[in-house]
């Protein structure tokens, strides 16, 4: 009885163990790249050292589709870093909980959903790399809006990201159709594909063309230029006047997590000054006040206030409209 008993204590030692190992224990899906997220989340364990994160990171479509999949048992308890254009879509939204963290009243409203199930604190914005070389060797004067790449004197200059396949490429032509709405907007384009080279898959590939000295205009995104400036590429980046398109990328807690009170620890920690100034290590857009844009981003021509150049994008529009807009922009422009 006596090895019995002792057995029978060891056993519930294990069980509350455990427990407390899960109570401090949460895993987070992210669509952050591999190495923005493996920075964050060694910030994250300094301040959270007793919390331990189990994190799975997968491009926004493919995690899209295991959410969906998984609706009926998540796996995971936070979403981190996830596109809001497909943190809005109603299967996933509808597994999501409203929470409202420490800090969250500092983010201004437009990167927060209406009901509380999701706020964002980072985003990339759109942006034109510009080679200064071919420019003065073509003799063209440096554009500083989307009108401008329409002049003839760019025919065959600009190259722009393919919005099928690039996420980036659907925030610049959804931005340009929400600005000018959807009549003007496709007669817009028509006049600027007449000066594209090509659209390339990727969003960064534009801005290492021109770079490169391939073309004169690559149209890509902010961080893009950022990089290749400092890597001494002859670029200037340029903010179009119409305003960059942008996508955010949000945090949420998972309605069926087991773990909230560790999960709701992990979310209030992304809204620290801690949190914002690891952003700005890696990020154009950060929506955390208490952080501050490094120099060598300023230098490379991003203003230090982003919010004043950002289209106000409707998130839940371009994310209802992306399969038909896409599908019109495909059938007129792909090649």
């Amino acid at each position: 009885m006596h090895l019995t008993k002792r057995s029978a204590l060891a056993a519930l030692a294990a069980i509350m163990l455990s427990g407390t190992a899960m109570a401090d224990t949460i895993t987070v899906y992210t669509s952050y790249e591999e190495d923005e997220a493996a920075a964050f989340l060694e910030e994250a364990k300094k301040a959270l050292p007793d919390l331990e994160v189990n994190m799975l990171r997968l491009s926004t479509g493919d995690l899209a589709a295991r959410i969906i999949a998984e609706k009926a048992n998540p796996q995971h308890d936070v979403l981190w870093g996830f596109a809001v254009t497909s943190m809005v879509n109603p299967q996933i939204l509808e597994g999501l909980e409203a929470y409202k963290p420490a800090g969250i009243d500092q983010v201004p409203e437009r990167f927060r959903d209406p009901d509380g199930k999701w706020f964002a604190v980072t985003g990339y914005m759109a942006a034109l790399c510009v080679n200064n070389e071919r420019l003065k060797d073509k003799g063209l004067k440096m554009p500083t809006s989307w009108a401008d790449l329409t002049d003839p004197s760019f025919k065959d200059e600009v190259v722009m990201p393919n919005p099928a396949s690039s996420g980036t490429g659907y925030i610049q032509i959804n931005s340009l159709l929400q600005l000018m709405g959807e009549e003007k907007g496709w007669e817009f384009l028509d006049k600027l594909d007449k000066n594209v080279a090509q659209y390339i898959k990727s969003g960064s590939r534009p801005c290492n063309a021109a770079s490169a000295g391939e073309y004169t205009v690559g149209a890509s995104f902010g961080l893009r230029a950022v990089k290749n400036i400092e890597e001494g590429y002859p670029i200037t980046l340029v903010v179009p006047s119409e305003g960059a398109g942008n996508e955010m990328e949000a945090n949420a807690l998972v309605a069926g997590s087991k773990n909230k009170d560790a999960a709701k620890r992990f979310l209030d920690w992304t809204l620290s000054e801690q949190a914002a100034n690891a952003y700005y290590d890696w990020k154009a857009i950060v929506t955390v006040p208490g952080g501050k844009m490094p120099e060598r981003f300023t230098s490379a021509g991003l203003p230090e206030d982003v919010s004043k150049v950002l289209f106000p994008v409707d998130f839940k529009a371009a994310a209802e409209e992306r399969a038909r807009i896409v599908q019109t922009w495909q059938e007129k422009y792909e090649r």
